[in-house]
């Protein structure tokens, strides 16, 4: 799992409209990259929404918003249009980003395991280092505990 004060690996993914994001897109601004399991699930809708509700004050503080998920840019999509979200959800199907970041693990639900991605957020400077990771997300408390990390 990566850690505060490393550099955020260098990816580039396409998000849901096949625009390309890469680490250097996001240069010059802090960003949320919140890696969750699947579109249209009930807790990553949960999450999903959160971040929507409260995007404004993120970009008040000059923070970017992505979420990233195995999930193909048409499931993204779907996701956004049937919650309105507005921020850009990254396609990362080969879980190759995941991977690197740590995030893609053996999980065990419902007594079978299986390899899928482990609800994670990391903060990032301007300049592509780590200022924060929330491992083990509690979508309730997220929100808050960001804003916290960013003022």
């Amino acid at each position: 799992m990566l850690t505060k004060g490393e550099k955020f690996p260098s990816f580039s993914l396409e998000n849901q409209d096949g625009a390309v994001v890469t680490n250097e897109t996001l240069k010059g601004r802090k960003a949320i990259l919140y890696f969750y399991p699947r579109d249209n699930t009930p807790t990553c809708t949960t999450e999903a929404c959160d971040f929507r509700d409260n995007l404004s004050e993120f970009n008040d503080l000059d923070v970017d918003v992505y979420g990233i998920s195995g999930d193909s840019k048409k499931k993204h999509q779907n996701f956004i249009e049937k919650h309105q979200l507005n921020f850009d959800l990254l396609v990362d199907e080969d879980y190759k980003l995941a991977d690197e970041a740590g995030v893609y693990q053996l999980k065990k639900s419902f007594g079978k395991e299986s390899m899928g991605i482990v609800r994670t957020t990391f903060v990032i400077d301007e300049n592509g280092y780590i200022i924060d990771v929330i491992e083990k997300v509690k979508v309730k408390t997220q929100i808050e505990e960001l804003k916290n990390i960013l003022e």
